[in-house]
């Protein structure tokens, strides 16, 4: 089976359907979905038989601060080294942009908690990951 991986965000279609896939409808505001991707510093999908099966971005100031942020892949194609094909080209991308010392974040589930440490991403203990979720 062969993958093509391009260099742009997705469709607000594709991302409704990889967000719904994977069971995040309930957690997104699909109202503001279209400002945040074009806001997004670099995006990239995967296409197979010209359909999207995976997707991830950049997301942040483009100077400090890089949040790795949307890596999807649909359930019927994990396990196959997409989600790998995606983190290769945040890297790179990362490897060309990011100046020394910007901090470089992510949020994972249990699930992608080892794809990410493959990266040298990892839990410190003197910090602690916090979120709240809107309204405030």
């Amino acid at each position: 089976m062969s993958f093509e991986i391009i260099e742009r965000p997705p469709t607000l279609e594709e991302f409704h359907h990889l967000c719904v896939s994977v069971g995040w409808e309930k957690m997104m505001n699909f109202s503001v979905i279209k400002d945040s991707l074009e806001n997004s510093l670099h995006s990239v999908v995967v296409l197979s038989e010209s359909k999207i099966i995976g997707m991830g971005r950049i997301i942040g100031d483009g100077y400090i601060y890089f949040y790795l942020q949307d890596i999807v892949v649909l359930p019927e194609f994990q396990k196959m080294g997409i989600g790998t094909i995606i983190m290769d080209n945040l890297i790179s991308y990362l490897k060309r942009n990011a100046p020394d010392k910007a901090f470089i974040g992510l949020f994972s589930s249990n699930e992608g908690k080892n794809l990410y440490e493959k990266y040298d991403f990892k839990q410190y203990s003197a910090l602690t990951g916090m979120f709240r979720v809107a309204p405030i």
